[in-house]
């Protein structure tokens, strides 16, 4: 059973899923869905679509160099079957799976670390500027620490001005 990769999104195509395309010049186009078969025809640029590999590779949302990525590429040679070896493959896939995961879960706590503290900042503004949608009036009438302070506005020399402008 072999398991391709969808040219545009670089997702995997399963066996009897997904469409495939043959260029004039013989070359070989595999898509998962027709969301990507149809980007393709529009020749959009997978590294300019968001939801893409590509895209979030480029963009360094992904881990783009891993050794783990090694074992995923594809290799054209037969093999001579051997029990134990088949064995101790799918042994080895199991823990580089696991290797592979614990450092994407790295890579992305990694991009994430200043993301709380400026989500909590950006919190504590919008509170302090709807306050009064939070506690209800009577409580703010009693304690006014918990409003903010009023600005002072002299209106007379707006007026003054607007008197200038009509003249």
């Amino acid at each position: 059973m072999r398991l391709e990769k969808c040219w545009f999104c670089s997702s995997t195509v399963y066996p009897g899923h997904g469409i495939q395309f043959v260029r004039n010049d013989a070359k070989i186009f595999r898509f998962c869905r027709s969301k990507c078969h149809k980007n393709f025809k529009m020749k959009r640029n997978p590294r300019k679509v968001k939801w893409t590999k590509a895209y979030r590779r480029l963009h360094r949302k992904d881990m783009t160099q891993d050794s783990t990525f090694e074992f995923e590429r594809k290799r054209n040679r037969p093999e001579r079957y051997d029990r134990n070896l088949a064995e101790n493959t799918l042994k080895a896939i199991k823990k580089i799976d696991k290797i592979r995961v614990a450092r994407e879960e790295r890579h992305h706590k990694l991009r994430m670390k200043g993301k709380k503290a400026k989500e909590q900042k950006e919190a504590a503004i919008e509170l302090e500027q709807g306050i009064h949608l939070v506690k209800a009036p009577s409580v703010l009438a009693q304690d006014q620490s918990l409003t903010l302070p009023k600005i002072k506005v002299k209106v007379q020399a707006q007026a003054e001005e607007n008197q200038a402008m009509e003249e």
